[in-house]
């Protein structure tokens, strides 16, 4: 017999209790999920996310989420925290990752993140022409949750409560009469650094909403892409670099503004061995 939680109980009765688990605790579960491996050995796994795939379970996306697709994908998964997952990139945003396959991996893969040893490099198709020159501009503004709107994140002045260091190097790869195709290199790794900065700097991203951005007819999501990931394989030690091809989406949206974008043109933000 159901009672509520405030009934008293007296002595001598007995009570049976039975647990129902949580959404949370049947998320870690695995599942088939699409997501396209740019490289894979026995210790770490370079994934291509498409927009749109979450890529931890969370409130609102208990499954279908990168994890339980990795879950799938490799046994050893489920004996790691978060499935291997070292670092993540927003629901809408595509791109590159590295997972981890092993625990050694995993530890050595999580130095890198934070001795910034991972290079991670974004594509944003922004909204406004770009007027600041070719040369690479230096974002360097605290971040932390917006004070007036719980859902996003702001740009704060130094030393406000709160708010972490967030250092982002802004390049034009091209200019259009009214968006700009922005090359974004990070150098730290802060929720919705690259949408925060660049709305700071005037220049939301299109399609993101949130900060300012609008969404096009081709363009139904922020148009930002994880295009280039380098970092030093935590076995052997050999550094590795990979470009993920743009979206259907965001080529285009390139193509009708007239943009171009060359996988070359970063130029020295980058180094290593490159795989396509």
């Amino acid at each position: 017999m159901l009672v509520k939680a405030s009934s008293k109980v007296l002595a001598g009765q007995q009570i049976r209790v039975q647990l129902r688990p949580t959404p949370q605790a049947k998320s870690f579960r695995p599942e088939t999920v699409a997501f396209d491996v740019a490289f894979e050995d026995e210790h770490v796994l370079v994934v291509n996310k498409p927009a749109g795939l979450v890529v931890h379970p969370a409130a609102g996306n208990w499954s279908g989420t990168l994890l339980n697709g990795l879950l799938m994908h490799h046994a050893a998964a489920a004996d790691l925290p978060r499935a291997g997952i070292v670092h993540r990139l927003d629901k809408d945003t595509s791109g590159l990752m590295v997972v981890a396959k092993t625990r050694q991996a995993l530890d050595v893969l999580g130095r890198q993140i934070a001795e910034r040893v991972v290079q991670r490099f974004y594509l944003a198709l922004a909204e406004r022409t770009w007027r600041r020159g070719s040369s690479i501009q230096t974002v360097d503004q605290p971040i932390g949750r917006d004070p007036y709107h719980r859902l996003r994140m702001a740009v704060h002045g130094v030393g406000s409560h709160g708010a972490k260091t967030a250092i982002t190097w802004v390049k034009a790869m091209d200019i259009g009469q009214n968006v700009s195709l922005l090359g974004c290199k990070l150098f730290s790794g802060r929720t919705h650094q690259i949408r925060v900065h660049l709305a700071w700097l005037g220049h939301p991203i299109v399609g993101d909403t949130v900060y300012g951005g609008h969404i096009t007819r081709q363009i139904q999501r922020q148009a930002l892409h994880a295009t280039r990931l380098e970092f030093q394989h935590p076995l052997t030690g050999a550094w590795l670099g990979f470009d993920a091809d743009l979206p259907t989406d965001i080529r285009n949206a390139l193509e009708q503004e007239g943009l171009h974008y060359n996988y070359g043109s970063l130029g020295p933000l980058s180094f290593g061995l490159y795989m396509r």
